[in-house]
């Protein structure tokens, strides 16, 4: 019995110990998480002190600043920060493992100092819609919040390059840095280097949603259907990616969202979709995607989604679409880039697709009349049917049927609207409405009423007079794009020159009868293009301080006087189009700092002194034109630093002087037009210059057409702007309302140059398409090398000094449609066939030594022979029979000539 009662007090006594062990444990680990929950508190108050709160910087209309509610409560020991505003808190463990700070107005930089990086614990973090200043994103992402499974830091202006340490957040499901992006002088959008896209997906096993639309990443893309069979949504639109996208991402099983549109380098094609497939939303708009779409597109029965814009597929169409009865976003512009879509009739699967609610089917050659089947789409909110081939008459009140309609788009076909006076009772309210090109002959009525309007385009109408003073005070507080273009108004009713809409940011009044001072626009202003009229007085130096203002085009009015100093002071103006004026004076200071401009035209006024030397910091400069001033200065070749410029042109001045030696080999690395004409420049031709010019020497593949300069997002779309241009060729002055983007020219006429045409550094130009050394004092003979330039079509040597032979192999420059070598003294025969049949006598006048089957002058028989020496010229295996096929080489050449001179648009 003793021992038994021994033994039960020491049964006794350790279970006493072990409960004591037990609470004393208890209550460590309660002050511990206290103590460890007290430092998150902490942490979170000085992440809240860390920035500003700023309310313009987040753009969802619900966004708050929750940190603003963050306090301490009682003596600052108890704080229970589990409660605060975006805090999320673990149940058992109390630490901190979610932080929602999207749309909280926070405003400020993120460095690898910031207390969040204490917040250890983190699953969850959301700091989207936020503006951190540009700052880059801190690598402690990936080494200290390694428990991450969502992060969201889309829409906050990062920039710079994405830490490679974010790769090592294996636990991530979902990663969005998307859209970081603001035009700025400083800012540098978020980079993704080369090759890291590919080990970034490789290392996210567990990924579902992956979100970088608008983060640089310029690569192909990793084929990741081995590795991320979890994937739900891949966002990749604006990321500069090409190369074949991987068709295996289609066929992933959970795939609801896949979006690379933007990308133009990128190709792909669309495989057999089967029914097992979840899409939801699928966009490829304005890639290189090309075949034939799949009937099976019919099986994607719970796409919403569908968007084809601007790709390069077949232009049939499956019926099958007609299958897709859950779609309610549906945009196939300009479908076939290449051939334009010749969709031909209206497809008739549309009216199948009775949920839609966004149809655009813009740019795609559609004929025949409006399909009365479209009014009976009751959902739908926006409808464009622009830059098509519709015609007959639209009775306007027929899209009165269609109630819940905001967007509207009729503009450039073949169509006349019939709008009645009493409609606008019956209309619903419309956000945008276009009906440019619709044979209107006044504003319509029916306006009065659309107080909630911001967007309207009636350009190319007959609309006479005034705008009226009702139409601006319809649209007083929404309006924010006008576009009156190619019209007859002469001016604002009753407006003393001040524009009335606060939110304007595109003003388009071009091609009209609009008269008296420039009117002002708000501080909103991006786009302010009013050429071609006939505005006069003075440019205020309220355009100044627009912040916004992007394009500013002032040219073919009949403005004057001085320019403001502070013009182009802007980090965001990228066209500054003032040319065809009166203006006079100095030219201010262009670009005192770095800048977005990329087009500079001044020509065609009275401006006066140098080029500032300030334009070097233009960066993205594309074109500079000061043509026609009275300037007078040396060559600006420190111009050869700018690394995009490709067009200058400062003909018709005083620059004079000798043009020296590049300061590098690497001076003007894009430049493809240079017209330097009718100034005083002097010495030799620049040689050293003409070797170094490395675009002018082949001919661009690039697919574009013409020049344009491609501005960013200017009032929600992007705008392209042609340039159009004036220069001297083929004997004639030539106004190119387009530039064509392959024209090539060299102009140095009406100096005062001399000495020896430089034989390899000409010849070496052959993308040169037309090249004018007219009007110098240039001596010795006319260089053979000139026949290697394949795409000449014309070339001007006249009025110079020039002796000996004109080369016989220039003769086989097929595309050569002008030929001038007049005035020099020249000898012997001229060349014959091909294009050298075409030219005319006064090709040759005032050469007295020359003779030939065209010329009055004819050659004795040791000269006429129509084959050129072997010396001159290498015979290949086909000259022979030169003198009995003449005829049939001689017609090909002059209609090849005629066809691409007509073609490339010069007449």
């Amino acid at each position: 019995m003793g021992m038994e009662l021994w033994w039960s007090k020491f049964i006794s006594v350790c279970s006493f110990i072990l409960l004591l062990l037990n609470a004393t444990h208890c209550f460590l680990v309660v002050q511990t998480q206290a103590l460890g929950q007290i430092d998150e508190c902490s942490a979170l108050l000085q992440l809240k002190e860390s920035f500003a709160i700023n309310k313009s910087v987040s753009t969802d209309p619900l966004a708050y600043p929750k940190v603003s509610f963050w306090t301490r409560e009682g003596d600052g020991n108890r704080s229970n920060c589990c409660s605060w505003d975006g805090v999320e808190c673990d149940e058992d463990s109390g630490h901190v493992v979610g932080l929602n700070l999207g749309s909280s107005c926070l405003y400020g930089s993120i460095n690898s100092n910031n207390t969040l990086f204490h917040l250890v614990h983190l699953q969850r973090l959301d700091l989207s819609d936020n503006h951190f200043n540009f700052s880059q994103i801190p690598s402690r992402f990936g080494h200290d919040l390694s428990s991450l499974t969502y992060l969201n830091l889309s829409n906050s202006l990062f920039s710079g390059q994405i830490p490679s340490e974010i790769s090592k957040l294996s636990k991530l499901s979902t990663l969005d840095l998307s859209f970081n992006y603001q035009k700025v002088d400083d800012s540098i959008p978020l980079k993704l280097t080369k090759g890291n896209l590919r080990s970034l997906v490789q290392n996210l096993t567990n990924i579902k949603k992956l979100h970088l639309s608008g983060v640089d990443i310029y690569s192909t893309v990793p084929d990741i259907s081995v590795n991320a069979s979890s994937l739900t949504s891949l966002q990749l639109d604006h990321c500069g990616l090409y190369g074949e996208f991987p068709v295996g991402i289609f066929q992933l099983p959970n795939v609801e969202v896949l979006r690379v549109s933007y990308n133009s380098d990128l190709t792909g094609y669309f495989p057999t979709f089967n029914k097992s497939n979840v899409f939801k939303k699928l966009g490829v708009a304005r890639t290189n995607f090309s075949g034939q779409l799949p009937t099976s597109l019919g099986n994607l029965h719970s796409l919403i989604v569908f968007s084809i814009s601007s790709c390069n597929f077949h232009p049939n169409v499956p019926s099958s679409i007609g299958n897709l009865t859950q779609l309610s976003y549906l945009s196939m512009s300009s479908f076939n880039d290449v051939s334009k879509g010749k969709m031909g009739e209206f497809p008739s699967f549309v009216s199948n697709l009775t949920q839609l609610e966004f149809l655009d089917l813009s740019d795609n050659e559609i004929s025949g009349p409006i399909p009365r089947s479209l009014f009976q789409l009751k959902n739908l909110e926006y409808l464009s049917l622009s830059r098509n081939n519709f015609s007959g008459l639209v009775e306007f009140d027929q899209f009165s049927k269609l109630k819940k309609l905001k967007g509207l788009e009729l503009s450039n076909n073949m169509l006349s609207v019939e709008i009645r006076n009493d409609l606008s009772a019956t209309l619903p309210k419309l956000q945008t409405l276009a009906l440019g090109f619709c044979n209107l002959t006044e504003f319509p009525n029916f306006l009065k009423n659309q107080s909630e309007l911001t967007r309207l385009d009636l350009s190319g109408n007959y609309i006479h007079g005034p705008i009226p003073q009702w139409f601006w005070n319809a649209t007083r507080e929404t309006l924010s794009k006008l576009s009156l273009d190619y019209n007859f108004l002469t001016g604002f009713d009753q407006n003393q020159g001040i524009l009335p809409w606060p939110n304007l940011t595109i003003l388009s009044l071009q091609s009209n009868m609009l008269q008296g001072p420039l009117p002002i626009p708000p501080q909103s202003i991006k786009l302010y293009d009013v050429h071609n009229n006939e505005y006069t007085g003075e440019i205020s130096p309220l355009f100044c301080n627009f912040n916004n203002l992007q394009i500013l085009e002032l040219s073919n009015n009949n403005l004057s006087g001085m320019l403001p100093q502070c013009l182009g002071n802007s980090s965001v103006l990228e066209i500054l189009a003032l040319q065809n004026n009166l203006f006079n004076g100095y030219i201010p200071p262009i670009c005192p700092s770095k800048t977005s401009l990329g087009i500079v035209d001044f020509s065609y006024n009275q401006l006066q002194g140098k080029l500032p030397r300030g334009v070097m910091n233009c960066t993205q400069l594309k074109v500079l034109n000061f043509a026609n001033n009275q300037m007078s200065d040396i060559f600006p070749s420190w111009l050869g630093a700018l690394p995009e410029l490709r067009i200058l042109i400062l003909r018709s001045n005083g620059f004079h002087g000798v043009i020296g030696k590049p300061a590098t080999k690497h001076e003007f690395p894009k430049l493809h037009i240079i017209d330097l004409s009718n100034n005083g420049f002097s010495g030799m031709l620049p040689s050293n210059y003409l070797e170094i010019w490395n675009s002018m020497k082949y001919v661009d593949e690039n697919r574009r057409t013409y020049f344009e300069v491609n501005s960013d997002e200017v009032g929600g779309k992007y705008f392209r702007s042609d340039y159009a241009m004036t220069i001297s060729g083929k004997g004639v002055e030539l106004k190119y309302e387009r530039t064509p983007y392959l024209l090539t020219l060299i102009d140095l006429s009406s100096n005062r140059f001399e000495g020896e045409i430089p034989e390899g550094p000409v010849g070496n130009l052959r993308g040169l398409v037309l090249l004018n050394l007219s009007n110098n004092s240039l001596t010795g003979h006319i260089p053979s090398s000139l026949g290697d330039l394949a795409a000449l079509e014309s070339l001007d040597l006249s009025q110079n000094q020039l002796s000996g032979r004109i080369p016989s192999n220039l003769a086989q420059l097929t595309f050569l449609a002008y030929f001038n070598v007049s005035h020099n003294h020249l000898s012997g025969p001229i060349p014959l066939g091909k294009q050298f049949d075409t030219f005319q006598e006064d090709s040759y006048e005032g050469n007295s030594g020359l003779c030939g089957k065209y010329l009055p002058k004819k050659c004795e028989d040791s000269e006429s022979s129509t084959r050129p020496p072997p010396s001159i010229v290498e015979e290949d295996e086909d000259s022979v029979f030169q003198i009995a096929l003449d005829w049939y080489v001689v017609v090909p050449g002059v209609v090849s000539g005629l066809i691409v001179g007509v073609v490339v648009g010069n007449i």
